[in-house]
């Protein structure tokens, strides 16, 4: 379950940037994760509860923005939505789609106090 080290990397992220701030707690975490990230997102939120434990960050609600999959089609130029990493090009069916968007995770916003 690669969840628990992405859980454990924002949480790290996030508590750095709190103390930077001079924080006494984290109330939101908001994170964008693209639908071709290969994660599990129940599975995330599972973990962050688990890792935030004891931490800056416990209690803090995981607001979770999905990022739609985009992909650009080598043969024909087009743009394309993409549902799946390896999807077919609706305009020329190539299976020859570079993704350009939905495989990023990051954090967007920390609320702290």
């Amino acid at each position: 379950m690669h969840e628990m080290s992405l859980a454990e990397g924002v949480l790290q992220l996030v508590e750095d940037t709190a103390r930077r701030e001079g924080a006494r707690r984290v109330k939101t975490v908001v994170l964008e994760i693209g639908t071709l990230a290969s994660v599990e997102v129940e599975a995330l939120r599972f973990c962050f509860d688990a890792v935030t434990r004891g931490s800056l960050a416990e209690g803090a609600a995981l607001e979770i923005h999905p990022v739609q999959g985009a992909g650009w089609c080598l043969p024909c130029g087009a743009t394309i939505p993409l549902e799946e990493r390896y999807g077919i090009c609706p305009r020329c069916g190539s299976c020859q789609v570079q993704p350009t968007a939905g495989t990023e995770m990051r954090v967007k916003e920390i609320e702290i106090d």
